[in-house]
This record gives structure tokens, sequence and C-alpha cells, in this order.
């Protein structure tokens, strides 16, 4: 009788435990997972603006949300490790940053929980989502998408029409960039001119990368925003100033520490813009069913004191459409 009653305690407990697996209730505190890439420095406002959009749909850090940060410190292949280990957390959803690998090392440790991504390049191309208006699985979010490097490109020439040879720098491990190129070099012939693609995924690889531009004549250069490349910002600036180029890169980071001109999207605002998914799927709604959406605010920033070190005039139309102008 005393095993008989003991084992219908167990259970009794086991059906009045809390289940995880519904859709949040009041009083019950919400576990969101962050994945970040780690590669790029300085952005702790991001993480700021995607706190203070949940805050604004009334889920608060420390009552009734709690956040499992987890960064890679810019080595992305311990992404897998970190991936997996917020699974064991059983957390809510994850919110995975800066593109495609943290999205990827999340979808590949888990097909149950879901995953809003931020700043993906192409996730139908990236088998991220099976399409934007319907992304099926267990991933949404927000891509970056457009056509921001025939832009960039663009702008580039307006505000400096002797380039002819444009260099593309991108890192070959990563698999947007080689689409982007195909942009850029789409509308490289209605512009005149021709672009020179140098690839690199090690420090070493970026020195004669640079010196490879220079022997095929490049006046210029268009940076792209994969995961090396923002990661050795210092680098490609000092060889940028080195050899005299002028630069036009996707974040405006690079700008701020000495390049030329950036043209991307508003991060602040993508990453505010990430809570609201976050919000409807701790509410109970499936990451499938949600549209993956494009950003439309984008931003353009232009460093005067490095375009004076260049020699270059600014044409005034085009410091007016700027956001912001360093001096």
């Amino acid at each position: 009788m005393d095993r008989r009653r003991c084992l219908l305690t167990l259970l009794a407990g086991a059906l009045l435990a809390p289940r995880r697996a519904e859709a949040q209730h009041p009083g019950q505190v919400a576990i969101i997972g962050w994945l970040s890439a780690g590669v790029r420095a300085n952005r702790s406002d991001l993480q700021r603006a995607f706190i203070a959009g949940l805050r604004d749909l009334g889920h608060v850090e420390g009552q009734n949300i709690r956040v499992e940060r987890r960064d890679t410190d810019g080595r992305l292949e311990r992404l897998p490790a970190l991936a997996a280990e917020l699974v064991r957390l059983s957390v809510d959803v994850i919110i995975t940053t800066e593109g495609v690998p943290a999205t990827r090392a999340a979808k590949d440790a888990t097909r149950t929980i879901p995953i809003v991504m931020t700043e993906a390049g192409d996730p139908v191309a990236t088998e991220l989502i099976a399409s934007l208006p319907h992304p099926g699985g267990n991933v949404t979010g927000l891509s970056v998408g457009g056509d921001l490097p025939e832009k960039r490109l663009q702008l580039l020439k307006e505000m400096y029409p002797a380039i002819s040879h444009v260099g593309v720098l991108y890192n070959p491990t990563f698999p947007a960039t080689r689409q982007w190129i195909k942009d850029a070099q789409a509308v490289a012939s209605t512009l005149a001119v021709k672009i020179l693609p140098i690839e690199a995924r090690t420090p070493e690889e970026l020195d004669k990368a640079f010196a490879s531009l220079m022997k095929s004549g490049g006046d210029s250069l268009l940076t792209l925003g994969d995961p090396f490349t923002s990661n050795r910002q210092s680098q490609i600036l000092s060889l940028t100033a080195k050899y005299r180029l002028a630069s036009m890169h996707q974040l405006r980071e690079f700008v701020e520490a000495g390049g030329l001109v950036s043209y991307g999207i508003d991060l602040a605002t993508l990453y505010r813009r990430a809570a609201t998914y976050v919000d409807k799927i701790l509410k109970g709604a499936k990451p499938g069913d949600l549209p993956v959406e494009q950003p439309t605010k984008f931003e353009l920033v232009i460093n005067l004191k490095t375009a004076k070190a260049l020699g270059l005039t600014i044409p005034p139309s085009l410091l007016a459409r700027a956001d912001q102008v360093i001096e």
C-alpha cells in the first residue's frame, strides 16, 4: 500500500507541474536566447534597442522575461556549441544576430524552438526559410535583402565620378557575398566602372588582396558586410588609407572610424522591430506563419575629414541627402 500511495503522489505532482511548451501566461517568465556572432565591436546599443522594443510591448527583463546571452566574441566556430547550450536551457525563442551564420547554427540545433533572425542577407537562397511571405519551419524575422550593392556603387560613383576600377572585398567562405558581387557587376557597366573582386579570409590575405587591387589599377573600394570583414575593420581602414582609396561600406562604424562613406540599414530600428516578432511568438504565433520583413529605412553617412584627406569635394546634393556628416 505504501508503494502504491507513493506512485500516485508522484503522478499527481507530474500532472500539476508547469509546462513550458504552451504560450506564455500571465505571471510566467519567458526565456529568450540571444545568440550573437560577436563580430561587431561596440554595438551593445543594438541589444539595448531590442530590449527597449520588448519593454514597449510589455516584456520587461527581470520581471516577466529572462535573456540568456551567448556571444562568440568573433570566434564563429563556437556558434554550434552555444546554440546547443541555449536549446538545452529550453528557451522559448532564440534571436540570432549579425547575419546567416548564427541563424544557421540555431536552426541546426533545433527545429522546434522558434528562431527570430536579424540581418540575414538572403534567407531563401541560404535555405533558412522557404519564402519571405511564408517562411515555414521555425525561422522568421528580418532580412537585409534589397539592391544595396548596386545602390552603394551608384553612390560611390556619384561621390567620386572619376573612379573606374572598383575593388570589391569579399570573404569567399560567406555564401551571400558571391551574389552581392554579381549584383554590383550587373550595374557596373551602366556606371562606366569595372568590378575587381578581391577575396580574403585571413588577415594575411587582406594585405595581399589590397596589393593585388593596386596592381590591377584599383582606385576605390566597396566592402561587403560579412563577419570576417566586419571583424577586421581596423586593418581594412588602415590599408584603405595607405593606398588612398575612396571607400564605400555597409556599416556606419567603418565611417565613424575613418572610412569615407557608408550606406546601409538603420540597425537600431531593425533590432527594435525584431522585438515585435518575439512578442507575437510569446503570445502563441507560429514562426512559420510570420512573413519575413525587409528593412525600409536606410542611412547614408559621410566622413568629410576623410574626403578632404583624399582631396575629394563631396557634391552638395549628396551632403544634403546624408543622414550624418562627420567633420
